[in-house]
Formats: C-alpha cells, structure tokens, sequence
C-alpha cells in the first residue's frame, strides 16, 4: 500500500480508531496524540499494510504498541524522578435532580474505573470488542492470538467486572 491510500483508512477507520484510543488514553489531548501518531506511524509503514488482511487491525496495534510504550516511559521516568506535585483534579458537580440519572451515572463510572484496573490482557480485548466494535477473529487477528484466547479474556473479564461490582454492592443483571 502506498502513502496516497492511506487516505481512504483514515476515511474507513478513523472514527472506529479514534474511540479505541480515547478508551486507552482516558484524556482528549492525549487521545489525540495517540492518534496522530498512529497515523504517522502507518505512513512510515505503509508498505506494510496490506488492504485485504484487515489494515483495522493493523491500525489497532499499531495504537497499542505506541501506548504501551509511551506507559512504560512514563513508568520508567516515575522510578528515576517521582512525581510529587499536586494532581490535576477535575470535578464537575453533577447537575442532574433525578435519582436515576446519579445512579447511572454511578455505575458508569464504576465499571469504568473497574475496567480501568483490569491487567492490559483483560482490557485492551474489551475496548476492541465493546468500543470498536471488532469482531473475535479481527481482535485475535489483532493481537496475534487464538480466537479462543480473545473468548476467554472477554469472559474473565466480564467475571472479574462483576465480581467487582457485586463486591461493592450492585447486584448482578442478567446480560
């Protein structure tokens, strides 16, 4: 594939693309980044895409390989140089009256901060599947892992969600 093609993936999977690297990076600005430089990656190996081997794929892991490596610089710095200023702490007061909508809301952000903790082999399976909307074998084809591996990491990590949850007091739906 050539550099002028890629045109059309940010046309195709763009969109899907940016949703996975929002869920990964948790801040716009840093979504952002993710992915413009995933895209700058894919022009520097373009010659390796290939258009019928699924480039969404290819996309993906070239997104988790950038934010793997960008966590294990920032871990690595935190080791060398601890971070001892004030945390940035964004709160807005939530300006629903229905009872529902906090508790929604509440959830929400339980389960978020609940996948949030999940180890890197449980989550990253999860957002490609609820986020991007990729099917098993394009996750496993992704990840280069068996189609039954992405199966049972989606369980578990469904299971340990509830778990989670049920441990803090929510009680078990049927899905």
């Amino acid at each position: 594939m050539n550099p002028e093609h890629l045109d059309s993936l940010v046309g195709q999977y763009g969109n899907s693309l940016y949703k996975f690297c929002r869920k990964l990076a948790l801040s716009k600005v840093d979504a952002d980044d993710l992915y413009q430089e995933t895209f700058l990656k894919a022009v520097e190996q373009c010659h390796k895409i290939d258009a019928s081997n699924n480039p969404k794929g290819y996309l993906i892991s070239i997104a988790i390989y950038i934010w793997k490596s960008k966590g294990r610089k920032y871990a690595r710095r935190q080791r060398l140089v601890p971070n001892t200023g004030i945390d940035d702490i964004s709160s807005q007061a939530d300006n629903y009256n229905l009872e529902n909508d906090i508790i929604s809301r509440d959830l929400s952000d339980c389960v978020k901060n609940i996948v949030d903790c999940l180890d890197d082999k449980f989550k990253i399976p999860l957002y490609l599947y609820y986020t991007v909307e990729m099917t098993v074998e394009e996750i496993a084809s992704t990840l280069r892992v068996p189609q039954g591996t992405v199966k049972s990491r989606l369980h578990k990590a469904r299971a340990l969600i509830r778990k989670r949850l049920e441990a803090v007091g929510y009680e078990a739906t049927s899905t």
